[in-house]
């Protein structure tokens, strides 16, 4: 959630950033007369309060004939006192639906505009010009023995796939590879559970406009994350960190699920989009102040990883009106993927700054000892998507694949040959 005193001293900034969202601006103003309503009504509540405590006093002292009369207006005061406290919580319970309803506010340089109103901030390396017909991924996936869609549909339905052979240790090669490079650079490595409680996943933000991607069972009330990032976050929820010494990181391995709804007929060839995939995550609490400075580290890190497996690949500033509910500015590596002679996604990486935090009460200590909100970051640091652009980018005229040397030694060769 956004700070409510930014809230009121800057209503215009907020409006903005609704703006450049694609979002109704109106619901700053609907946040802001909630918010005005709740502090109404605290301050009748505590009035009304204040005079029952001090008419309690009042027939303490009285003499008999005066206590009667007291009495019956003290009774009075206390139906009173009720009313005013039950439209206290309705009004707190309007004030955080109102508050939820808000996007956090887009950081200033963030471009404004939809999907395609990104602006690419690098490109690094320069795509292959192959002197034969590349294949795409699922191609060279299934002539080499390495991803098995037709059974995963068979076993789990459309948009799963089993990784096989050397397609498995492909995918624990990145993994592994991300672990290290975390743990190196004072990262924390986490096997999270990737079952949450609903109210980690809407502290997050995932339970608003992405809530349709998301799974519930709805037996248990509980949420299969589509992200490490929602665990971790809820990792230090209602708790005051100390970090005196740094920020707090955090990197989580895990399988990932989403549900891909409004994805119909989008990237159904392959392991592009898919319902299931496994990724190291990388997730941070750091002051805000140190927020930005963060986001810089997390991006470099992403772009290490991306040298690993020696692909080409551009670094784009997301526009605001497709960031995410939480992010304040993101930033995303899109490596190239020959056949589609375009860039992909394979890392996103999301200043949050206070809006997560706030909403999971994740605190800490500043200089004076006094507790407030911490801001949070995360960022892809390896994923199963990243096996497209290892594939197509470095496939070869007879039907194989160098495998990236960074990766030989848990892939265990150099090269993947077809089966046959």
């Amino acid at each position: 959630m956004i700070d409510l005193r930014f809230l009121r001293d800057n209503p215009d900034a907020v409006r903005a950033s609704q703006r450049a969202r694609g979002e109704d601006p109106a619901l700053v103003d609907a946040l802001l007369e909630a918010d005005a309503a709740r502090r109404a009504a605290v301050a009748t509540a505590d009035n009304l309060r204040a005079e029952h405590k001090a008419m309690g006093k009042l027939i303490g002292k009285a003499s008999k004939e005066e206590r009667s009369a007291l009495l019956a207006q003290a009774s009075e005061m206390s139906v009173k006192v009720k009313e005013a406290e039950a439209a206290q919580h309705a009004a707190d319970a309007d004030l955080d639906a109102a508050h939820r309803a808000i996007s956090n506010v887009v950081q200033d340089g963030a471009p404004a505009g939809g999907e395609d109103d990104f602006v690419v901030l690098q490109t690094v390396g320069t795509p292959r010009e192959f002197d034969f017909a590349p294949k795409d991924h699922l191609e060279l996936g299934e002539s080499l023995g390495l991803i098995d869609m037709e059974r995963g549909a068979k076993v789990s339905g459309a948009r799963f796939y089993f990784l096989t052979g050397y397609g498995a240790l492909l995918q624990l090669g990145m993994l592994q590879l991300a672990a290290q490079k975390a743990v190196a650079n004072g990262f924390t490595m986490m096997i999270p559970p990737v079952l949450v409680r609903p109210e980690v996943m809407a502290g997050t933000g995932f339970l608003g406009q992405h809530s349709a991607e998301v799974y519930h069972l709805a037996d248990d009330d509980l949420y299969l994350v589509g992200t490490s990032e929602v665990p971790l976050a809820g990792y230090h929820s209602d708790e005051i960190l100390d970090l005196s010494d740094g920020p707090k990181r955090y990197a989580g391995w895990s399988s990932c699920f989403r549900r891909e709804a409004g994805s119909y007929g989008k990237d159904t060839r392959g392991i592009i989009r898919v319902h299931q995939f496994d990724k190291v995550e990388m997730f941070v609490f750091t002051t805000p102040d140190q927020a930005d400075a963060e986001h810089q580290r997390l991006l470099a890190w992403e772009q290490e990883m991306l040298a690993a497996i020696e692909v080409p690949y551009r670094v784009i500033d997301v526009a605001a009106g497709d960031l995410g509910s939480s992010a304040a500015r993101k930033f995303d590596c899109e490596a190239w993927v020959p056949t589609q002679q375009t860039y992909r996604e394979l890392t996103s990486t999301s200043n949050c700054t206070t809006y997560q935090a706030r909403r999971l009460a994740v605190r800490y200590r500043d200089e004076n000892g006094r507790p407030q909100i911490a801001a949070t970051l995360n960022g892809t640091l390896a994923t199963t998507r990243w096996i497209v652009a290892i594939l197509e980018n470095h496939q070869q005229a007879d039907g194989s694949v160098r495998v990236p040397q960074a990766l030989v030694p848990f892939v265990g060769t150099d090269v993947l040959r077809p089966s046959n």
